[in-house]
């Protein structure tokens, strides 16, 4: 990495969001991370960051809520840009759509989909003057094939990777790439009250992913090395959807 580089990840105080910022301090980036509320976990998680030997600063706030958004980041993007902005940030409220109140179909949109809007619009306009940087948005299996019980989630990340095709061909030119990563069964906290005896033989390698196998994609996508590659959807789901 010829350079210093800086890595925003929101969502990042656990489970994946943890995984991907631990994984490119290791890579040799400097990490903001992003929390809404969980203190405590953002702590260990910035311990382990500092431990790869790059810094790790705090940056609490809802990525639903516009105004805090704007009112943390833009003091700090008046100083320094990201190199890589991984929108994580999100979480699942299930039931089946008959019974689904508005605040669960809201708040979910809100988060995944109004929170990429809010936090990637900021960044972006410094990524547009400097003519570089990464965007990898966190989707899901869900927002590729739908899930029952998930259609406010579903759509959020089915809406989310519609954006990342967008977002790849408007600033391509500018030498900002912007991929999708689509995690799917992965052991987290989100995941662990899932049947796990009925879902495992959904899944052609007959196991949940780990968030590391996640955060090894990202580390690539936020690497020289995807040069190349962008608006693409990239899978890590053990084959349960092809």
């Amino acid at each position: 990495m010829p350079d210093k580089r800086i890595a925003l990840v929101t969502g990042g105080s656990r489970g994946i969001g943890a995984a991907v910022a631990i994984r490119l301090a290791q890579d040799g980036f400097d990490i903001w991370l992003n929390y809404r509320s969980g203190h405590d976990a953002a702590l260990r998680t910035k311990l382990v960051i500092e431990s790869c030997g790059t810094t790790c600063l705090l940056v609490p706030f809802d990525v639903a809520d516009s105004t805090a958004t704007r009112n943390v980041l833009e003091p700090l993007l008046e100083k320094e840009t990201p190199f890589a902005l991984v929108n994580n940030a999100g979480f699942t409220r299930d039931a089946i759509m008959a019974l689904m109140s508005q605040r669960d179909w809201d708040d979910v949109i809100a988060v995944t989909l109004g929170g990429f809007f809010n936090v990637t619009r900021l960044v972006l306009k410094d990524m547009v003057r400097k003519r570089r940087g990464r965007i990898v948005n966190i989707s899901s299996t869900s927002g590729q094939s739908g899930l029952p019980s998930q259609v406010n989630y579903s759509a959020a990340k089915a809406g989310l990777i519609g954006a990342t095709k967008a977002l790849a061909a408007e600033v391509a030119k500018r030498n900002i790439l912007v991929n999708c990563v689509s995690p799917g069964f992965i052991e987290t906290e989100m995941t662990s009250n899932l049947p796990k005896e009925k879902l495992l033989p959904l899944v052609p390698m007959q196991r949940f992913g780990t968030p590391q196998e996640v955060a090894h994609v990202v580390s690539f996508l936020c690497s020289d090395q995807s040069s190349y590659i962008t608006g693409q959807v990239i899978s890590v789901n053990g084959g349960v959807y092809l």
